[in-house]
């Protein structure tokens, strides 16, 4: 007997915050990179990348939450709910990747340090001031509900940062001719990006693996069905999270008695609600009586 419970929880994000950041960030990438060229600046060239990599992972989260608002057909029977979770891993890997090539890069100015003309560092950085925090701004309400925009935001934070740095780096070069400063700007500017990129790799590898999900228990789940007497044991029991939202439950259960039908469709619907404050909303299972199970009872029954 299979048991179905569906709840639908919509966190309805607005698409056209993430169009406008894309273009926001757009005209401050070009900026910034024609900018550092001009300054000699590796600080400004790596907030240019920066800025670059969030246009990139803004145009990526955009496109994944269109994705991920298709409906369900008969060949995509999750709809494109995993487009996001792709989205997010492939962001933080190649800002991973651009961290590590501007760390190198720094490492060759410290040892042959170069002149940076100043006053264009201040200016451009200002204006990533500006840019980035409007942007982050926009974001920053849904950034905890969803790890597509939780990547696009972090991006976008990283960048307001790293701008305040370089405005001070350009400030300190201006005053006192510190050339050092903005390969060394540039280096924990990497560095923390680096690390905000490797816990959303985690977390989005974790949900495409289908680990359990790190906030719902297996044992949470145990102790749940213990509270009915009519269920004896429950196994072959499946976990997983299909996105931010969408926790799954499947399972075996195994029944005292060789109940009717009808007694445990209405067992099995009560506890697909207990398991709902647990944060499972989705539960498939397949009912059992004896302890071989195969004298299981094989029929459906569904409930919305």
């Amino acid at each position: 007997m299979e048991h179905h419970h569906h709840h639908h929880h919509h966190g309805e994000i607005s698409g056209g915050k993430l169009l406008f950041s894309v273009v926001l960030n757009l005209v401050i990438t070009v900026a910034q990179f024609i900018g550092g060229i001009f300054s000699g600046s590796l600080a400004l060239l790596s907030d240019a990348l920066h800025n670059f990599s969030d246009v990139m992972s803004l145009i990526i989260s955009y496109y994944a939450h269109r994705l991920s608002h298709r409906p369900q057909n008969l060949r995509q029977t999750f709809g494109f709910k995993r487009a996001e979770i792709l989205a997010a891993l492939f962001n933080a890997s190649v800002l991973i990747a651009v961290s590590v090539y501007l760390i190198v890069e720094a490492f060759n100015r410290l040892i042959e340090p170069q002149p940076v003309a100043s006053t264009w560092v201040m200016v451009l950085a200002a204006l990533g001031i500006v840019v980035n925090g409007l942007s982050a701004w926009l974001l920053h309400r849904d950034a905890d509900r969803n790890i597509n925009i939780r990547s696009a935001y972090l991006h976008l934070m990283g960048d307001l940062m790293t701008s305040f740095a370089v405005l001070a780096g350009g400030a300190l070069i201006y005053l006192y001719g510190w050339y050092w400063i903005d390969p060394i700007l540039s280096l924990l500017i990497s560095v923390y990006l680096i690390r905000s990129s490797f816990s959303i790799v985690r977390a989005s590898t974790g949900m495409l693996m289908q680990f359990a999900p790190s906030d719902v228990s297996v044992d949470a789940v145990m102790e749940t069905v213990e509270r009915f007497p009519s269920i004896e044991s429950i196994h072959h029991i499946h976990l997983w999270q299909l996105d931010d939202e969408s926790v799954f439950l499947e399972a075996r259960l195994n029944f005292h008695d060789d109940l009717k039908l009808s007694e445990v469709s209405e067992i099995v619907h009560d506890l697909g609600h207990a398991l709902e404050e647990i944060g499972i909303a989705h539960t498939t299972f397949q009912c059992e009586t004896g302890k071989t199970g195969r004298e299981a009872v094989s029929a459906s029954c569904h409930h919305h």
